[in-house]
């Protein structure tokens, strides 16, 4: 029979008592904070976008996608941010091409086009690097984040959140109403490619601290939760990027804590998040068919 641990309150409060002495006496601990919370204030917002655009599988393929583009930076020696958006806006490119001339539907060209980028990056990562590097980078080791990794999210943060604010009303309307957005005479298609950018970019900074394979969840989870609460989109971002740093910094004390993948921890708070979301949040229609019943 399976044990499951109990632990009392003193022994949480210890426990926290020890994370943060460790924030202040490990610099790769200090390094990991951060990171995880720069990265849940980005992806939750950028989540935003792809869960109202219905986009969640392409925010998957996008994901997976930059994989051969990071690898194939290793090995010819050059930033893995360009082979990162190189790969990831080609996964995109493939997709709408594939969707726009053919009778096949888009998830299935979404489902070609990523489970093929991934088996190339792993086969690419294999050859250039060891096997320890691949499940670091499949998986994420955020307490491994050097000060560059660090100063590289945070920059990138700032652009992407930048980009949202300039950019803000434009991506709304093409997100609620694409058919009005092209009667106003806006290019649809360059906001589409914006914000593929985006997600590239998100997708290559979230992987030092989940990954590749779970980098989708960090997109997803914290906006669709927050989707639940909010009746604007303003509000929306607002508390994805909220749910998504709280969840981060609660994932990180959890793996840290107990010794477990840090990255993993995050997703699955983020997970248990969204549950409790979904049975007491106002607009969830679960809540009233009960009253109704």
């Amino acid at each position: 029979m399976l044990m499951v641990p109990t632990y009392s309150l003193w022994e949480v409060e210890k426990m926290i008592k020890e994370f943060i002495d460790g924030l202040y006496s490990f610099h790769f601990l200090q390094n990991a904070l951060i990171t995880a919370i720069v990265i849940g204030i980005v992806a939750g917002a950028v989540g935003c976008f792809i869960v109202l655009r219905g986009m969640s599988l392409m925010g998957d393929a996008i994901s997976h996608a930059v994989l051969p583009g990071v690898a194939l930076s290793f090995i010819l020696g050059i930033d893995f941010f360009i082979g990162a958006i190189v790969f990831g806006l080609l996964a995109s490119i493939i997709i709408t091409f594939i969707k726009g001339n053919s009778i096949i539907k888009s998830d299935t060209a979404i489902g070609i086009t990523f489970s093929s980028f991934l088996a190339l990056g792993v086969i690419l990562i294999s050859v250039a690097k060891s096997s320890t590097d691949l499940f670091h980078i499949l998986f994420g080791n955020i307490l491994a984040v050097q000060d560059i990794d660090m100063y590289i999210t945070i920059g990138v943060g700032v652009f992407v959140l930048l980009v949202i604010t300039l950019f803000f009303k434009e991506l709304l309307l093409t997100s609620f109403d694409e058919l009005l957005a092209k009667a106003m005479g806006m290019k649809v298609n360059f906001y589409h490619y914006l914000l593929m950018i985006l997600l590239t970019l998100v997708s290559v900074t979230a992987m030092q601290s989940v990954g590749t394979i779970l980098i989708v969840a960090m997109l997803i989870t914290p906006a669709a939760t927050a989707y639940l609460y909010a009746n604007s989109l303003k509000t929306m971002i607002f508390l994805s990027s909220t749910i998504g740093a709280c969840c981060s910094v609660l994932g990180l004390f959890i793996g840290y804590s107990f010794n477990i993948a840090a990255g993993s921890s995050i997703v699955l708070t983020s997970a248990i998040v969204f549950a409790i979301s979904f049975f007491i949040a106002p607009k969830q229609r679960f809540v009233k068919h009960k009253k109704h019943n």
